[in-house]
């Protein structure tokens, strides 16, 4: 199996068109293992060339009412009463520390999303 690094975006480029032939390839067969390599590389081509950012903390809380059919009611034992659940969603708190731990374990939104700093919001934490 002759593989090379990909280097170049043609190179990537051929790359994604070779995986594409290869996508009906069987597993635990040669042509296998080099699908498996070469969406390995584009993997890491990708994730060096076309980084995807974090959500900032107002965007993952909503989208993950969203997906959870959520109402911020709901958020209110994470955050406080439904005051304090407004002020964060419209941006006019920032999420404290025992907020960012109590939407991260009781409703399971990654702590890094809940931390990215998010320049809309008040810079103060209470």
């Amino acid at each position: 199996m002759n593989i090379e690094p990909i280097k170049t975006d043609r190179d990537y480029r051929r790359t994604l068109e070779e995986i594409e032939g290869l996508m009906t390839a069987e597993r635990d067969t040669p042509e296998g293992y080099r699908l498996d390599v070469l969406v390995t590389l584009v993997e890491a081509w990708e994730a060096r060339h076309y980084p995807i950012d974090l959500p900032d903390p107002i965007a993952a809380i909503r989208y993950h009412m969203e997906q959870n059919g959520l109402s911020p009611k709901d958020l209110a034992p994470c955050i406080g009463g439904r005051n304090r659940v407004y002020e964060v969603l419209n941006r006019k708190r920032s999420l404290s520390l025992r907020m960012i731990w109590r939407l991260h374990q009781d409703l399971g939104i990654p702590a890094e999303s809940l931390i990215k700093a998010d320049e809309q919001s008040p810079r103060v934490v209470r």
